[in-house]
């Protein structure tokens, strides 16, 4: 018997359960791989190059949690200003796009401001289409050249067919002067809503976990193949069974919801309509460290296999070997909207090809390391199924007494130290 039982130990879980010690609740994290983490594994390779499982770094304004998690690697971390850009038909454009047209086809530009213009005072509250809602914010020239066209990348379907719930700070909204001075000038304000980020010196994002990990009562291997809410127990793989008092789930509710007895069908079909975006991650590490003078590059062009890069070793010299470099590309996909029909691993020279035609890999450059990684779970697709479905799955998990946590149990947008600090609001 488990006064506390937490379903999942990565950032929620292990929230959850460092809160739980807090209280002085007894607690047991069931985890189904071989090693904690979650979502914020980081991987060390024998040729010393540190990936994360996905780029990860910590931008919390939350000055409890930055004490947190400074403390958690003893204070050894990096403080970096963050330095992002964006590749579009060969042109790099410093982020956000719409602040900084500096250099861009003449022609471009004076559709893109001329169309900011008339967009000027129309109203975005209330929207609830992200396609409407770009062209109501940008105009349809800006719209259609830049977000539409990264988003279909990154969320594998068509702006039209996405919410606007998930925005909050991630699309900038400027003014018109400061969208005329991004035109006529190359030097502009940093407005991005990452200013400066944190990251550990040492062992990958991960590191922050470690000493929640250590100090929790875990258990590796225990993969839930069902739950009894009634007789409250959950059985593991295998056939143990163990009972609890209160649950705390981070387990993805589409694979929570079918695991747990008795769930009319109303719900189980509501969870199936759940989606998700897949990434493969294609980690390179090069024989040289000048790369790029970005932390990451944001890829608009169709016919570029990558959505998004980032450089590891520039969020930690701990992250390559000395003088050389490192690059994660993300590629999308998603089971309901552009299915990965192809071995992973097939996708990695098409990736070293994008980077090579950017010119951010030249052709006298080594690849040292490669490798593709398969991310199940990357981010939750705020399509128009969404809210109505996670209102029926909330409200049955309410109903039968589980609490859930993290990005896949509020199947939301949460950042790493929002996921962590669900998990100890799922505890009280």
């Amino acid at each position: 018997m488990s006064r506390v039982a937490i379903l999942g130990a990565g950032m929620a879980g292990l929230g959850a359960a460092y809160r739980a010690r807090e209280l002085g609740i007894a607690a047991v994290v069931y985890e189904k791989l071989d090693r904690p983490g979650g979502h914020t594994r980081s991987f060390a390779v024998d040729s010393g190059f540190v990936f994360d499982d996905g780029p990860h770094i910590s931008f919390t304004r939350n000055e409890r949690i930055q004490k947190l998690f400074a403390e958690a690697v003893n204070g050894e971390y990096e403080v970096l200003q963050a330095s992002v850009n964006n590749h579009w038909r060969g042109h790099w454009i410093k982020h956000p796009a719409q602040c900084n047209l500096h250099g861009l086809p003449a022609d471009l530009v004076a559709a893109v401001l001329r169309d900011f213009v008339h967009a000027q005072g129309r109203e975005t509250e209330g929207i609830r289409d992200y396609e409407t809602w770009l062209r109501a914010a940008y105009g349809d020239t800006f719209a259609e050249t830049f977000p539409m066209e990264y988003g279909a990348k990154y969320h594998t379907l068509p702006a039209a067919g996405m919410g606007t719930d998930w925005l909050g700070p991630r699309l900038y909204r400027p003014e018109l002067e400061e969208v005329l001075d991004g035109a006529l000038s190359p030097a502009t304000p940093d407005v991005h809503y990452v200013s400066h980020f944190r990251y550990p010196t040492r062992g990958g994002f991960e590191s922050y976990l470690r000493p929640f990990v250590d100090q929790a009562k875990l258990e590796l291997g225990r993969e839930v193949v069902a739950i009894d809410p009634q007789a409250k127990r959950i059985v593991f793989a295998g056939g143990d069974e163990v009972g609890y008092e209160r649950l705390v789930s981070s387990i993805p509710l589409p694979e929570l919801i079918p695991r747990i007895a008795g769930t009319p069908d109303d719900v189980a079909a509501a969870a199936a309509r759940l989606a998700c975006t897949t990434c493969v991650l294609v980690n390179l590490g090069v024989d040289r460290a000048d790369l790029s003078e970005h932390h990451w590059t944001y890829f608009y062009d169709r016919d570029f296999t990558v959505t998004r890069a980032s450089f590891p070793h520039m969020f930690s010299p701990h992250n390559a070997p000395e003088g050389m470099g490192s690059i994660q590309a993300e590629v999308y996909f998603s089971a309901r909207y552009r299915p990965l029909d192809q071995r992973p691993e097939e996708l990695i020279e098409p990736v070293i090809g994008d980077f090579r035609r950017s010119g951010i890999l030249r052709e006298t450059d080594r690849v040292v390391f490669r490798e593709a990684r398969v991310v199940p779970f990357a981010n939750v697709i705020f399509d128009h199924d969404r809210a109505p479905a996670l209102d029926v799955v909330h409200g049955y998990l309410d109903d039968v007494g589980i609490n859930y946590a993290g990005r896949y149990g509020l199947w939301g947008y949460q950042w790493t130290d929002e996921s962590f600090v669900s998990g100890e609001e799922a505890i009280g």
